[in-house]
């Protein structure tokens, strides 16, 4: 009798544990979306205000260049064939503020902690990431998502135009529900198992 009991405790924990793993499309997550990460030279009041003004200035160049790709491949393409003109973009920003720092402007793979916005929270991994360091990029970071173009200089898009720009470049609604409830606990221990896993 104890050894039935045994066997099915094993078995429900064994259930519940394949029931938190990330099977259920957080790593799609991952492939479908170019991250914005924004550096400022150093945590002064001027140079994180000039962040703010290269952030904008980056949006503003890649939000219509980006609009209508219909996945992360054509958004990788567009931005690769423009770097030198958003490093150029957030360089001419620096010169008009009346500074003399350097941009320098790098499109690679970037880990990521977790990080929420106003409407959903990506889990922490390794994304496509354009970032741009203003002078020494010793200052605090500013970090959102750049594709599909759901950041508009200090704020997000509206929820709903969010759902629909995520779903538009392939994720699911499921998936996109997992980005937007990801402050459950479910969630969380699926990220922290995510974790585990890229870091194999």
């Amino acid at each position: 009798m104890k050894q039935i009991a045994f066997f099915l405790l094993v078995g429900m924990v064994f259930f519940l544990f394949v029931g938190l793993l990330p099977v259920h499309g957080e790593s799609e997550i991952y492939d479908s979306v170019v991250r914005l990460h924004v550096l400022a030279n150093s945590n002064s009041e001027e140079d994180q205000a000039l962040k703010l003004q290269v952030r904008d200035a980056v949006l503003e160049f890649t939000e219509p260049l980006l609009t209508g790709c219909s996945d992360r491949n054509e958004a990788e393409t567009l931005l690769r064939a423009n770097l030198d003109k958003i490093a150029a973009t957030a360089q001419e920003t620096v010169w008009n503020a009346g500074h003399d720092d350097t941009v320098t402007v790098e499109f690679d793979e970037e880990p990521y902690p977790e990080r929420s916005y106003d409407s959903f929270c990506f889990p922490s991994g390794t994304y496509l990431s354009l970032r741009v360091l203003v002078g020494e990029g010793a200052g605090q970071n500013w970090w959102c998502c750049l594709f599909p173009p759901v950041c508009r200089a200090a704020a997000s898009v509206p929820t709903r135009e969010a759902e629909n720009a995520f779903i538009a470049v392939g994720l699911t609604p499921d998936q996109y529900k997992i980005i937007t409830e990801s402050n459950s606990g479910v969630y969380h221990v699926r990220f922290k198992i995510l974790e585990m896993f890229n870091q194999k």
